[in-house]
């Protein structure tokens, strides 16, 4: 049986028939959910199943499209089941971890990395002295003291340095797998490209990239199988608050250049930003303002 690493999630979708709370919504393992390739395309048949693990008749759960919803990330055309990021970046994140595990052993001494070599020495005289260093040298700190014909030669079997741990390999690990989400790097820890003049623009793209599509697709879901089929309210939609929201100052320059042109009225700018109208005569005088820097652009350009 394939694994599917989850481009997928499920939520049931039940009717409580009060008008204060028209509906619940309840969380659904997606791996659970298993297909009917012969929907008739009726949101009244069954369409969808959930596998409990049970034996017998309980064993298998029919639901029909009007009572689940089921979100697929980066849909394919052959199979059912999405692309999630983790599928992608699985082989990443376990390169990752073994080279992360082997470093981390390297570092706390647990992996040999040199041997003594002594020549013209019989097996009982290395028997002895790894004896002797096991019991009185290892772990004690002490200064091990060799007397023998020849000196004794280390034989390493790595440089013996930072490259050991392969860190630039795990950092381009982490770059692989910043990708596969959708993510800038520095979100998973490095920080080497990032300044004061970057961050917050990699902040801005980290939310666009990642989190705006998946919050689109889940509203969109939510407006047509829950408000549209489960609830039969399809002039409603759902939409998640400043989801697009740009930078404060730039939309407050952007209204004041618009207003001062005349492209915009105050009342239609306080209503872009959640305010109520003016009264009449707030109205009169925002319009006397506007005719005033009208007639001045206007001046402007007949003496220029």
């Amino acid at each position: 049986m394939k694994t599917r690493w989850g481009g997928f999630g499920a939520i049931e979708m039940e009717l409580t028939g009060d008008a204060a709370k028209p509906f619940e919504l309840w969380a659904v393992d997606g791996a659970t959910i298993r297909i009917d390739p012969k929907w008739d395309g009726s949101p009244e048949s069954v369409r969808y199943a959930q596998a409990t693990g049970l034996v017998g008749t309980a064993s298998v759960i029919p639901l029909q499209d009007n009572q689940l919803m089921y979100v697929r990330l980066n849909p394919r055309s052959y199979t059912p089941f999405g692309l999630g990021p983790l599928e992608v970046a699985f082989e990443t994140v376990n390169s990752f971890l073994s080279a992360h595990r082997f470093a981390g052993k390297l570092a706390s001494n647990a992996v040999v990395q040199y041997a003594l070599w002594l020549n013209e020495t019989t097996p009982a005289q290395h028997e002895r002295l790894i004896r002797w260093w096991q019991d009185e040298i290892e772990g004690t700190g002490r200064v091990p003291l060799l007397s023998s014909e020849q000196k004794p030669e280390v034989l390493r079997f790595a440089a013996g340095t930072d490259a050991d741990l392969r860190l630039t390999w795990q950092e381009f690990l982490i770059r692989m797998i910043a990708n596969a989400f959708s993510l800038p790097p520095v979100l998973l820890g490095l920080e080497q490209d990032v300044n004061r003049s970057t961050a917050a623009s990699l902040m801005d793209e980290a939310f666009h990239s990642a989190i705006v599509p998946l919050a689109r697709l889940v509203a969109e879901h939510l407006t047509r199988d829950l408000f549209g089929k489960r609830l039969g309210w399809p002039e409603f939609e759902f939409v998640f608050n400043d989801l697009d929201a740009t930078d404060a100052m730039e939309e407050v320059e952007m209204q004041t250049a618009l207003l001062a042109a005349g492209v915009l009225t105050v009342n239609e700018v306080r209503a872009m930003r959640g305010l109520a109208p003016l009264p009449s005569d707030g109205a009169n005088i925002a319009v006397k303002k506007e005719e005033h820097v009208t007639t001045a652009i206007t001046n402007q350009e007949i003496q220029g």
